[in-house]
């Protein structure tokens, strides 16, 4: 059940990490989930860094964090995969 909400919580950060970055970002929607997802551990380990890991109640900053980490993420991994995808289209014949 933890991949599910992985999973759950990686594709809305990566939803939203790229309607918060401008332009468009040509990457697909599993490599959006896994940005997402990458976002969300970045975040955590942030979190966990500065000493607001837990909390009581909701953990505004903690998901501010993650949210920090998947914009991060998505904004450099979007001209990344743009990048290999377009070398790997100049390559075939």
């Amino acid at each position: 059940m933890n991949w599910l909400w992985a999973i759950i919580v990686g594709l809305v950060l990566g939803v939203l990490a790229r309607a918060i970055i401008p332009g468009r970002q040509r990457i697909p929607l599993w490599l959006t989930v896994i940005f997402g997802i990458l976002g969300a551990i970045l975040g955590n380990a942030v979190a966990a860094w500065a000493g607001v890991y837990q909390t009581r109640g909701f953990d505004w900053l903690r998901h501010g964090l993650q949210l920090g980490g998947a914009v991060l993420i998505v904004a450099l991994g979007s001209p990344l995969w743009a990048s290999l995808r377009g070398s790997r289209r100049r390559e075939r014949p």
